[in-house]
């Protein structure tokens, strides 16, 4: 029963503009004589002025749930340990839209919120006909959200359920849209680290789109999360069984090669399983079924792709979206004609990294997107970091370009963090920039540039940065030579 009386809901109900008040009126005469809250409720819902969700949520007194910001919400579509996905409807205008909202038992958790806000903020960046576009990232009191393209289809888990598998071509064809979208945000620094069945949605006109680069935002931001969970458990397995740096591009083609899979067969390249501790399991990523074993009908050709983008030792698969694009436009028809793609088997160490990465320390989102931007621009992938500790952390466990440190990120001890740095990239003669603002300019004299470190403190420009950076590493290279 609804927490609340006849009155009171229909006041709530023209307040929230969940029903127009004529549609309103129309329903309760067609009821006529006395009548309760619940009927009415019913009656709504049956004359669809209610959805079935929404329904719910008042008759269980949950009013207070159905609207954020200017929204409200019509169903819920999905749901995740930090946020649930709801179809929902402008008040004003009627638009459409997927909501995505923070969980209310993280509303008030600082670094949770901020981590969620720059998901939102990264994917406002990402503008790709392959990619869910989102329109704007909000806060209305405790509830915290951004709205997204509704794409009025499915997810691919769900389709397959109907399927079974879907034909050659059109699997080809969706993994190649996959593929220009992840190729399309690489060239913007960024992966999307949770490529799976579920974050790739099929709209009504037969284009497939990722969705949710949450993950991604993980290496731009503090997280409220341990390291582990900073990946999913898949690419975290998989990069460290393999030795790979964390947040590796080619991770991204493995799952794109078991998407592939999955939807030719029918069935998944490892065991499906909730367990975490089964999906930490190395061996479930390394001892994949050739994909013929499995489906004898499926071409050579097919198999060479697909055992390619999931060749166990990363230099061995193929090292950009851009790279397996070429191959599997050849397979669709009217493609241009392309030989058997070999899977290569150079020794790991000879294997050179794919793009340089550079770990920019900085706080302010406006210097984060200036640095990503330019270095990107300049043929670089960028960590985005905010806490100098983790960044030296990953500089230990990735092949790195160079390590910037901006002065104004590093609070009260910018000596005691450059002299940490300089200490603990020496090893590897890892470049280390630090750019003092004029304000912290006297830092300047108290420390001392080093062979593989230096400290900027005059006309300090983004080309400046990128300059010491490469004048550092040339010296790095001429060391080793």
């Amino acid at each position: 029963m609804p927490a609340f009386s006849l009155p009171d809901l229909e006041r709530l109900l023209v307040e929230q503009q969940l029903v127009e008040p004529v549609r309103l009126q129309d329903c309760k005469r067609s009821l006529g004589g006395r009548i309760g809250a619940e009927a009415l409720v019913r009656a709504l819902e049956q004359q669809t002025c209610l959805t079935s969700y929404q329904a719910q949520k008042l008759l269980a007194g949950e009013a207070d749930s159905l609207r954020v910001g200017r929204y409200k919400l019509l169903y819920r579509n999905a749901s995740g340990s930090f946020a649930r996905v709801f179809r929902a409807s402008a008040v004003d205008d009627g638009q459409i839209v997927a909501i995505k909202l923070l969980r209310q038992r993280f509303a008030d958790d600082p670094r949770t919120v901020s981590s969620f806000k720059r998901e939102g903020e990264l994917g406002k960046r990402l503008k790709h006909k392959n990619i869910v576009p989102i329109y704007e990232v909000q806060s209305d009191g405790r509830q915290h959200y951004f709205t997204m393209e509704f794409v009025e289809g499915g997810n691919f888990r769900d389709f397959l359920k109907i399927r079974r598998k879907f034909s050659l071509p059109e699997t080809t064809q969706y993994v190649l849209d996959l593929a220009e979208g992840l190729e399309y945000a690489l060239g913007l620094g960024l992966t999307h680290r949770d490529l799976k069945l579920t974050n790739v949605l099929l709209s009504a006109q037969g284009v497939a789109k990722l969705v949710d680069f949450g993950l991604a935002g993980q290496d731009s931001a503090g997280s409220a999360m341990d390291d582990d969970a900073d990946r999913a458990i898949e690419y975290a397995t998989l990069e460290r069984g393999t030795q790979a740096p964390n947040n590796d591009p080619r991770s991204d083609l493995y799952f794109l090669g078991a998407i592939y899979y999955e939807l030719l067969t029918g069935r998944p390249p490892y065991p499906a399983t909730n367990d975490r501790d089964e999906r930490k399991q190395f061996s479930r990523y390394r001892d994949v079924r050739p994909l013929r074993s499995v489906d004898p009908g499926q071409s050579s050709t097919v198999a060479a792709i697909v055992e390619r983008l999931m060749h166990i030792t990363p230099q061995a698969r193929y090292q950009t979206p851009t790279e397996v694009l070429a191959d599997l436009r050849a397979l669709l028809p009217g493609g241009p004609p392309a030989a058997v793609p070999a899977v290569p088997v150079a020794s790991p160490a000879a294997a050179p990294a794919a793009i340089p990465t550079v770990i920019c320390v900085e706080t302010r989102l406006k210097q984060q997107d200036a640095l990503r931007d330019y270095f990107t621009k300049h043929g670089y992938r960028v960590l985005m970091l905010t806490d100098p500790i983790r960044a030296l952390n990953r500089t230990e466990t990735d092949a790195i370009h160079g390590l910037v440190l901006i002065g104004d990120a590093l609070g009260d001890d910018v000596g005691g963090t450059y002299r940490t740095a300089v200490a603990r990239c020496r090893p590897q003669w890892i470049p280390v920039v630090l750019a003092l603002s004029p304000e912290l300019s006297d830092w300047r004299d108290q420390l001392s540039d080093q062979e593989h470190a230096r400290v900027l403190s005059e006309s300090v420009t983004l080309r400046a940065i990128r300059t010491a950076v490469e004048e550092l590493h040339a010296k790095r290279s001429a060391r080793v030579s």
